[in-house]
Formats: structure tokens, sequence, C-alpha cells
């Protein structure tokens, strides 16, 4: 059992009410390392579809943003002393198991303020240890769905989003953007709070129908649609079998 948490004080997952499908799968997920919806400290979070799309690119974007700072807001309120945010759309990774005792030495011992378990960046860190890199604020990270704060970040966090909001898209400030991108600008802006992230994918993407941007066509006509889950579910079991036989994150 990976005992998550040892390092997080609370464990939210944002799911959108109408997606009983990825509350399904994440309910597996969370059982595979000895959680439920149940668990003291775990909590399921019903993510926000704003009916208009403002300033983002989409509704889908929008609702991400506000769903990440309401539980943020949430968090903050709470006094909680550090958080995990897992986005429905996480599958665990052998990683997890494999290497969360030195992951979870590394965060109980390094000073940390945002912690990446599922990311892409566009070049390496330099600076790592067996188990974790330290992430430059200059670098930006994408994706958000494996995400951990601790209580030096959030209060910061939550006004920054909350100022993000006020502004136009493209505003040199920092307008409405996707939150990944959101973390990223967060990150340059407060050097001082170190980031890091695990050296290994603790937590990758499903592959599923997306509630960010519009819809394909296939995700539209319900015909195509059982066809595109099918091939979903082939995909993520590659991407589990690619895992397992090279030892590298996917």
């Amino acid at each position: 059992m990976t005992e998550l948490l040892d390092c997080f004080e609370r464990i939210y997952v944002i799911s959108l009410p109408e997606r009983a499908d990825r509350r399904g799968e994440m309910a597996a997920q969370l059982a595979k390392v000895g959680l439920s919806w149940d668990t003291p400290g775990v909590q399921l979070f019903p993510a926000i579809r704003p009916p208009e799309r403002g300033e983002f690119s989409s509704v889908g974007a929008r609702g991400c943003f506000l769903s990440h700072l309401a539980v943020l807001t949430d968090a903050h309120r709470r006094g909680a002393a550090s958080v995990l945010i897992l986005e429905d759309d996480v599958d665990f990774s052998a990683h997890l198991s494999t290497d969360w005792s030195a992951v979870r030495e590394a965060l109980q011992s390094t000073p940390w303020s945002v912690f990446y378990g599922g990311f892409v960046v566009a070049m390496p860190p330099t600076e790592t240890t067996s188990s974790t890199w330290c992430i430059p604020p200059t670098t930006a990270v994408r994706t958000s769905h494996f995400m951990g704060f601790k209580r030096a970040a959030l209060g910061g966090l939550v006004a920054y989003l909350e100022a993000m909001l006020e502004r136009k898209a493209g505003d040199g400030a920092g307008g409405p953007m996707h939150v990944d991108g959101a973390y990223s600008w967060f990150r340059c802006a407060h050097p001082a709070l170190r980031t890091l992230a695990s050296v290994h994918q603790l937590g990758i993407q499903r592959a599923s129908r997306t509630d960010i941007h519009d819809l394909r066509w296939f995700d539209r006509w319900r015909g195509a649609r059982v066809v595109a889950e099918r091939l979903r579910r082939l995909r993520r079991w590659g991407q589990h079998v690619l895992e397992r036989s090279s030892g590298q994150s996917v």
C-alpha cells in the first residue's frame, strides 16, 4: 500500500458530477494504493462547469481553472498543511509503488512548496536526486493531474489565480489561461517557493473523453464514441505494458 497520506494532509480528487465513468475508474486507482472515497482525508470535489468560456479558450479550460482555484481556496480555508490534488483522469503508474518510499523521504526531508507527480517539461532539470528533481522557477511545466502544495504556497496561489481572473486573456501580468500555465506563471513570480517533481512519473493521464477541449467528431456521435472508448482502453493497456517492460516513465 502506498501511503500518500504520509506526505499530504488532504487528497482532493476533482471530478465533474456527470462523469460517473471517471469516478468509477478513479475509485479503482485509489484502491490500488489502499485508499477509497471513505478514507479520512480523501475528498471527492465536484468540478465546476461554467455556462460560458469568458476570457478562456474554452468552457472546459475555464472550468478546470475554477475547479483548481476552488480546491486551493478550500484547503487554505481549512488551514491544511499540505494537499494533493488529483484530476479524475489520472492513472497511478508502477513507479508509485517502486519509487514512493524514496520520494516520500525526499518530501519529508527537503524544503518544498509545489510538487509534481505527473508532468511534461521541455528540458529535464539538472538538480536531481535518485527520486526527485528540483525544477527551476522559470521552467514551465505542463499538466496538472497530480500536484501537491504546502501551506506556504496556498494563500499566495489563491490570490494570484483570483487576480488572473480579473484580467483579459493575454494580459502581460497574466490573464485567464489553462491552469497548468497559471501554476507555471505563479512559480516564476515566486522563485523562493521551491518546486520538486518525482524523477519518474507517479501518475499518467488516462486516455478518456476530454472535458477541457471541444469534443471531436467521434466523441459527439454515440456509435463512434463506443468505438473510441474501446480504443482508449487498448491505448491505456499499451501504456502500462510499455511502462512495465521498459521501466521508464510514460
